[in-house]
């Protein structure tokens, strides 16, 4: 079994209202990492993947592009030990 790991991720730029969140979710789950995302009061968007090494990478560098309406600025990921979250969820 591949080694799992975690990103905690703020994605910065128009990324609210353009179905950034519902995208993630349907991205993430389809790739089969778990965790959450949520907008920020601030305007940026915030993540957590947990899953595969690999898989976790590739939602942090999807988190560049993002939805198609989006316009990703900058994407701030630190990376760390899994939590054990289970499933995907939009947080609000």
């Amino acid at each position: 079994m591949s080694s799992r790991t975690r990103a905690h991720v703020y994605v910065s730029g128009r990324v609210q209202g353009v179905f950034y969140r519902a995208t993630t979710r349907d991205t993430a789950r389809e790739r089969g990492v778990d965790g959450w995302v949520r907008n920020l009061d601030d305007g940026r968007v915030e993540a957590v993947f947990e899953g595969p090494e690999s898989a976790v990478e590739a939602m942090v560098e999807w988190c560049h592009t993002g939805s198609p309406a989006a316009e990703v600025d900058d994407v701030d990921a630190t990376y760390g030990e899994p939590e054990g979250i289970d499933g995907f969820e939009v947080r609000r």
